[in-house]
């Protein structure tokens, strides 16, 4: 097990490329499944739930061929020159195993593609997790309105259907995977299915337009209301993955916090419009051409309050990476999060380094300090690893971030980029 030494203080300077969407790739590497053949897919990042999705699927008889991603190692030329080869010409298997569950949840979102295919599966229930429970009944309540039979038994969802049929579906919130499951559910149903109150984030329309290219017919992609009409079959299709917000706005505020002069490059602008508001409002000195943003020193940081919001709002995944860069931001910021019922566990973490920080049920109160701290600490989850982090290249001193097993599963070459950026920054065994 390894563990990340920073010694913070040095402003970044340079340029930095994001790597394809972890929470785009996962959903369209499950959609290969709805088509025999082989698909295409670029921008695939080198990340563990990458290789975990890979490994789901090589149980079920897919087969991969690529250049790089899900590699931890990967060393030449950018990912998105080297596709993902997913051969489903033959499925022989429709289970999702509760070792592969439990260590990535994504893995929930092969149920709607082997129903519509297989019209059978057997998926673990995924439980919960450390920033807390994200149960699927609203998967299976949109599978059931479609004529699929749910059982539950030993920990395991059977389902099994002779016809998927249209329906209309009303979420009860706007869950991500539960929209991107019946999604392609629906694709290959008998009929017409609405989906209302459909999750409307970016990585639920790079999904659409990818099931599009497969010859779904899908209507009001990017809204909170699709409808989808189903056909007979799909064919496999070459597909672009989008690049990830979340890691571009994690650079951001690393760029930020240090007082940095960084180029953020293949960060997918349009789809940051909430986060880069926050970060304006804040004091941050940052513009934006193309699919790159610029980030300059001179400002000063103000406190600015936050509350996370099912997108187009503040996304939950930046909420830990935003509470760092306001330790140190001037007067006090109130950061509220109505997602996850237990997303504030890096708090104590971020106290470590010296922040001042006060926790009142779902609301973390951010008061200033001039001066961050290193210290040993250790990661709860993903977004939680970023943070402690992006707070170790701004402290004074040696900050040591453990259990960095988090990070490999949504950064890509996270040392080795910030490296590149002049970030005195290393990757040891623990």
């Amino acid at each position: 097990m390894d563990k990340i030494v920073i010694e913070g203080g040095v402003p970044l300077s340079g340029e930095v490329e994001i790597s394809g969407a972890k929470n785009a790739a996962l959903p369209i590497i499950a959609a290969t499944l709805l088509a025999p053949g082989v698909h295409k897919l670029y921008n695939v990042p080198p990340l563990a739930d990458i290789r975990t999705a890979k490994k789901l699927l090589g149980l079920m008889g897919v087969q991969f061929e690529d250049g790089g991603a899900g590699e931890g190692g990967h060393i030449g030329p950018p990912l998105q020159d080297n596709p993902l080869l997913v051969d489903t010409s033959t499925l022989t298997g429709w289970m999702a195993p509760y070792e592969t569950v439990k260590t990535m949840r994504a893995a929930v979102l092969v149920l709607g593609p082997l129903v519509a295919r297989a019209r059978q599966a057997s998926v673990s229930l995924p439980g919960g997790c450390a920033i807390g429970a994200r149960p699927i009944d609203q998967h299976l309540k949109g599978l059931e309105a479609m004529g699929v039979k749910i059982t539950l038994n030993q920990g395991y969802v059977e389902a099994k259907a002779k016809r998927l049929h249209g329906a209309d579906i009303t979420l009860d919130l706007p869950t991500v995977t539960g929209t991107e499951n019946l999604m392609m559910a629906a694709t290959m149903a008998n009929g017409v299915t609405r989906i209302i109150n459909a999750a409307q984030e970016p990585e639920v329309t790079d999904l659409a337009r990818f099931l599009t290219a497969m010859g779904a017919e899908i209507e009001g992609i990017g809204t909170d209301v699709l409808c989808i009409h189903g056909v007979k079959a799909l064919t496999p299709a070459s597909y672009t993955i989008m690049s990830d917000r979340i890691e571009a706005g994690t650079y951001l505020a690393a760029a930020a916090i240090t007082k940095g002069q960084v180029t953020i490059t293949n960060a997918p602008v349009a789809a940051m419009a909430a986060v880069l508001e926050k970060f304006h409002e804040a004091g941050v000195r940052l513009t934006t051409a193309g699919n790159r943003i610029m980030v300059e020193p001179g400002g000063s940081l103000t406190g600015v309050d936050v509350k996370t919001r099912a997108y187009p709002g503040f996304p939950t995944d930046m909420q830990a990476q935003y509470m760092a860069l306001m330790t140190l931001a001037k007067g006090a910021s109130v950061i509220t999060e109505t997602i996850f019922e237990n997303r504030f566990m890096h708090v104590s973490e971020l106290e470590r380094l010296g922040a001042d920080i006060t926790v009142s049920g779902n609301h973390a109160i951010v008061r200033e300090r001039r001066h961050l701290h290193g210290a040993p600490v250790m990661a709860t989850d993903l977004r939680a690893s970023a943070s402690l982090v992006i707070a170790g290249l701004a402290a004074q001193g040696t900050t040591e971030v453990l259990r960095v097993y988090h990070l490999d599963r949504g950064y890509a070459r996270l040392v080795e980029k910030l490296s590149a950026l002049g970030a005195r920054i290393k990757r040891v065994p623990a």
